[in-house]
């Protein structure tokens, strides 16, 4: 059984078998894996899966765009990312955008409350309940969006958004040089070696915004994790796959070169046989930081990441008044749904 640690773990780790029993008689370890990874994959108390592959988030930039403006170097926070992009981004004769240096609208391809969530440290869950309105650190991460929105325009960046390429097509925006910095997983890579192969560009981790606490050099991550399902007649054999899958070197590179992602296994990330380019690595490095991390694992599964989102997209478009309000009304939101969940 194959679930995402970040969406379904919580609601399917029920139907799942404790893995810990076959972990200790086969000397499988959580330390085998590279950072948070082998945490993010037990859920109420049940150690109900183990992290195959993963997807890590960073920052992509276009060397030409940055080098054209003088930067020599990516942003480390988000105030730089700010600076840096109101500079990149030109404007055609009537006013509208013609090149952008960096999207911040949420809901823009890989922009969300949990990705950017993560360059402000912020905290989902305290002691079973929301806490998002409670946490300084979402109140300042999206203030800060929603002023970097006012000040080239939300109408402006919604027309452009909506002129721009299909973000999983050769015509992407950051491939064609639309966007000069964007934030995105290490699958890009592989996009751009086939898609746009002669683009000059770099990575990095993700800024982090400044005053925040949060420690430059992680980023957001996901992984996909494997287990065994309850009612395998075959169990056993489900966990001699999933033990392969999982703790094997030789499959755990095999299975990250064929699909582009990051191998959570600290052998396979560090094996010579791992297809591992300059801008791949920024995210193997990324994947074993100590600041890299997840979405909490919750019974409601994406509800709690999208009940933010929701709140995010609508609040970008305005003043910015409401925001302590409206971020208290997401915690009462979050914790009905959870409520609701946990009856059943």
């Amino acid at each position: 059984m194959i679930t995402n640690v970040n969406t379904t773990l919580g609601t399917a780790c029920k139907t799942m078998e404790d893995l810990a029993p076959w972990m200790r008689r086969d000397g499988v370890s959580a330390d085998d894996f590279q950072g948070t990874f082998a945490e993010a994959t037990a859920f109420g108390g049940r150690r109900c899966s183990l992290p195959t592959t993963s997807d890590v988030y960073g920052l992509y930039f276009n060397k030409d765009l940055l080098a054209r403006a003088g930067y020599t170097t990516p942003p480390r926070t988000l105030q730089e990312l700010e600076r840096m992009a109101l500079k990149l981004t030109t404007y055609k004769a009537d006013g509208s955008i013609k090149t952008l240096g960096f999207n911040p609208l949420v809901g823009f391809q890989q922009n969300t409350a949990a990705t950017l969530g993560h360059a402000a440290g912020v905290r989902w869950m305290k002691d079973g309940d929301a806490s998002v309105g409670s946490t300084p650190e979402w109140r300042d991460l999206i203030s800060w969006q929603q002023k970097f929105v006012r000040k080239i325009g939300y109408a402006k960046l919604k027309t452009f958004t909506a002129g721009l390429g299909d973000e999983w097509s050769a015509d992407n925006a950051f491939q064609t040089g639309r966007i000069a910095m964007a934030l995105d997983g290490e699958w890009r890579v592989a996009f751009i070696a086939e898609q746009a192969k002669k683009l000059r560009y770099g990575t990095a981790p993700f800024p982090v915004l400044a005053g925040s606490g949060q420690h430059y050099g992680g980023g957001f991550v996901s992984a996909a994790d494997i287990g065994v399902n309850k009612r395998s007649s075959h169990k056993e054999a489900a966990w001699t796959l999933v033990k392969y899958l999982t703790t094997d070197t030789g499959a755990a590179v095999k299975l990250a070169n064929g699909i582009k992602n990051i191998p959570t296994l600290k052998s396979a990330a560090a094996s010579p046989s791992l297809d591992a380019p300059a801008p791949y690595r920024t995210f193997i490095d990324a994947s074993a930081d100590l600041a890299s991390d997840t979405s909490p694992v919750t019974e409601i599964g994406s509800t709690l990441t999208a009940t933010v989102d929701d709140f995010w997209t609508g609040y970008q478009q305005g003043s910015g008044a409401g925001l302590a309000p409206g971020l208290r009304k997401v915690d009462k939101d979050i914790d009905n749904a959870l409520g609701l969940r946990r009856a059943k």
